[in-house]
């Protein structure tokens, strides 16, 4: 099993979301985030003061995915949230080494 950390811009969560969905992919958990990679934020003009925002607002989607999902669900989720613009976003994989079930007690890919 792998995790799937997908860092992305707001307005494309219900893009990926759906695309995900379509996927056969039904649990996911997201939070709204703020961050900066290379654009290092921008200025806003705010009251007439010139203002540096260094943060910038992004959504981060948290997958759990057996491993023959992974390069299909990868390649969809850049094809979904790829603007070409820096900002785009980031996916971090990473091993999840168990799963468990609360309600069942089911553990490892039956968790899933």
């Amino acid at each position: 099993m792998k995790k799937l950390e997908i860092i992305i811009r707001p307005g494309l969560f219900e893009k990926v979301r759906d695309m995900l969905s379509e996927k056969g992919i039904h649990g996911l958990n997201y939070t709204e985030i703020k961050g900066f990679g290379r654009q290092r934020g921008h200025t806003e003009v705010y009251r007439g003061n010139i203002m540096q925002v260094d943060c910038l607002p992004k959504v981060k989607i948290e997958i759990v995915l057996h491993n023959d999902m992974i390069e299909s669900v990868i390649n969809a989720v850049v094809a979904t949230a790829r603007t070409g613009q820096v900002g785009d976003g980031k996916i971090f994989i990473s091993d999840v080494e168990d799963a468990i079930r609360i309600r069942t007690g089911e553990r490892g890919d039956a968790a899933l």
